[in-house]
């Protein structure tokens, strides 16, 4: 039998309270920013504090559990728009858009997760760095698919990262000016780039085999 004790140690296994923790520590995040504090996590979801840690392990394993919940989302939205059809330009648009709408959604959440959990705890940088990674193969893999020069594997996945470092980054600089720049000047620019760049570097790579060839003929 799964119940509490008292000391919240029963409930860890209890997926419906763990979940309503989650959406306690969502609701002071939202309310208060990434500079949300435990006991107000704690004071939200009606225990304590040590007791708020032994539903997760400890601190650490709080962070991760809102890391892996949130992520999750993101992950999957963006799997989902490199997956379906239509041009690139079309699918490069909607994955930028898809980011930055999930973003600003709860940029406290974001930036708690991005910037205050990842720097306070290295297992939850290390899960953000490695959502950061899974994106960046996805992408790498569409280029691969896509054939070209951006089918050389090791080209491909220089070229994700990258990407992704460069949207992320962007994604970053808009939340501090998302009142003044609207959401779809943000995407049109990234894409412009993105859909530039990888041409021209192309043709770059294109030409540097046929001056190659030259040599060896």
């Amino acid at each position: 039998m799964t119940g509490t004790n008292g000391d919240g140690t029963g409930s860890r296994r209890d997926p419906g309270r763990r979940r309503a923790l989650l959406e306690a520590a969502d609701r002071v995040i939202q309310r208060e920013g990434p500079e949300a504090s435990m006991a107000s996590i704690a004071a939200e979801a009606g225990i304590s504090k040590p007791i708020l840690y032994r539903h997760f392990g400890d601190k650490s394993g709080l962070y991760q559990a809102l890391a892996e919940r949130h992520t999750r989302r993101l992950v999957e939205g963006i799997q989902a728009e490199f997956s379906r059809p239509g041009s690139m330009r079309a699918r490069t648009r909607s994955t930028i858009d898809t980011y930055l709408a999930t973003i600003s959604a709860n940029p406290h959440l974001y930036r708690f997760l991005m910037h205050r959990a990842s720097a306070e705890d290295a297992a939850t940088h290390s899960a953000m760095s490695t959502m950061i990674r899974g994106v960046s193969r996805e992408l790498a893999e569409v280029l691969v698919a896509e054939g070209g020069p951006g089918a050389d594997r090791t080209r491909a996945y220089v070229w994700g990262h990258a990407v992704v470092g460069m949207v992320q980054t962007a994604g970053d600089w808009w939340l501090d000016h998302a009142d003044e720049v609207p959401r779809e000047a943000v995407v049109d620019s990234l894409a412009d780039l993105i859909l530039g760049g990888l041409p021209a570097a192309r043709l770059s790579t294109t030409a540097e085999g046929r001056v190659l060839e030259m040599f060896q003929e």
